[in-house]
């Protein structure tokens, strides 16, 4: 009889054990390259931050303006450190130093954003931004008088350079004999320089900015001259009223909380994520509203097409700046082309160093 007795006190402390385990308070950190008042990548992230830290039982923090490398490395390793179950590193320099870590620490969730490498606790994602890439670009290239488009971009990795492609293929579909002028900053954020390249492109005839940049800074340059700009990450018509077309943005929210869920329910297995438009990860602002109807019209049903999977963005015939065909008429690049993509098509006026 006592020993029934200890046996249900044991099962009891079992419960609420368990029940105590289940409403244990999930840690999500969250670490960016730029500020996250910057209105670009990081500010971004931070709004699909802000999705999850209201959902129940998680609490979430980050840390803004991290530089790749070693800093983000102890960045990483200070959050590991205090129990943090899951951390999200949004930067592509932070692949290595978040796998080093992830090692370290296994129980611990690390999701490392744009890059390519696991571990048994560590996954990536990305979104196919190359699909609101190629709808900017038909707005771009329908806007221009020059057929000169300027494209403001950041460093020469596979990331930028398939959007800079997608851009200009999405240009051409409209405007089949413009340019796209490429100019590299070799910075993620820096406003100055980025608006000084966009500048460069100005004075080189372009009539339309776009980037691939943290800042607004493009776009200032664009309305200051009075011609036009395409954002990016984020609707930056604020900073550019009177220039700005459209921006191609993030829709972080609903992968976050998705990932988040996963964690809760022992469900989450390392993985390389790249969500598309058919999952509203990215997608197009508000148009302004100097761009035409039939304009908009056109982007609209080319967006249905993205989302229906009837329409790949990179699909032959495709050939390279040399004019070597890339990918034959019919072909359509695989994942793993596209991810591991250093060339520039036809059109492109500019160099992958």
């Amino acid at each position: 009889m006592r020993f029934m007795k200890m046996f249900a006190l044991f099962l009891a402390a079992m419960a609420v054990t368990t029940a105590h385990a289940a409403d244990k308070e999930l840690n999500v950190g969250f670490i960016y390259v730029s500020p996250i008042g910057d209105a670009g990548y990081s500010y971004a992230h931070e709004q699909g931050r802000l999705v999850v830290d209201a959902m129940d039982g998680v609490k979430t923090s980050y840390v803004e303006a991290v530089k790749e490398g070693p800093d983000s490395e102890r960045v990483i390793l200070n959050m590991a450190r205090k129990g943090y179950d899951v951390i999200f590193g949004t930067s592509f320099g932070y692949m290595d130093p978040m796998l080093k870590v992830s090692k370290q620490f296994p129980k611990t969730v690390f999701m490392h954003c744009s890059g390519f490498k696991q571990s048994d606790n560590m996954g990536n994602y990305f979104g196919r931004m190359y699909q609101a890439r190629y709808l900017a670009g038909m707005v771009a290239g329908s806007m221009s008088k020059s057929k000169i488009l300027g494209y403001v971009a950041a460093f020469p990795i596979p990331e930028v350079i398939r959007g800079i492609n997608a851009f200009t293929l999405g240009a051409q579909e409209v405007n089949p004999d413009v340019s796209v002028r490429v100019v590299w900053t070799k910075t993620w954020y820096d406003p100055a320089t980025e608006k000084e390249a966009a500048k460069s492109l100005l004075d080189a005839g372009a009539d339309v900015i776009a980037q691939h940049q943290d800042s607004p800074g493009p776009q200032e340059a664009a309305e200051e001259k009075g011609v036009y700009s395409i954002g990016y990450n984020s609707d930056m018509s604020t900073f550019a009223p009177k220039a700005h077309l459209t921006s191609a943005v993030w829709n972080w929210g609903p992968y976050y909380t998705k990932v988040v869920n996963a964690v809760k329910n022992g469900t989450w297995k390392a993985e390389s994520a790249w969500p598309g438009m058919d999952e509203d990860i990215v997608g197009l602002s508000p148009f302004g509203p100097m761009v035409p109807e039939d304009v908009k019209q056109k982007v609209a049903a080319k967006k249905a097409e993205i989302i229906a999977g009837t329409e790949k963005v990179f699909t032959g015939p495709i050939k390279d700046q040399a004019g070597t065909v890339k990918l034959a008429e019919g072909v359509t690049a695989t994942d793993e082309e596209m991810l591991g993509m250093t060339w520039f098509i036809q059109g492109v006026v500019g160099t992958t160093k």
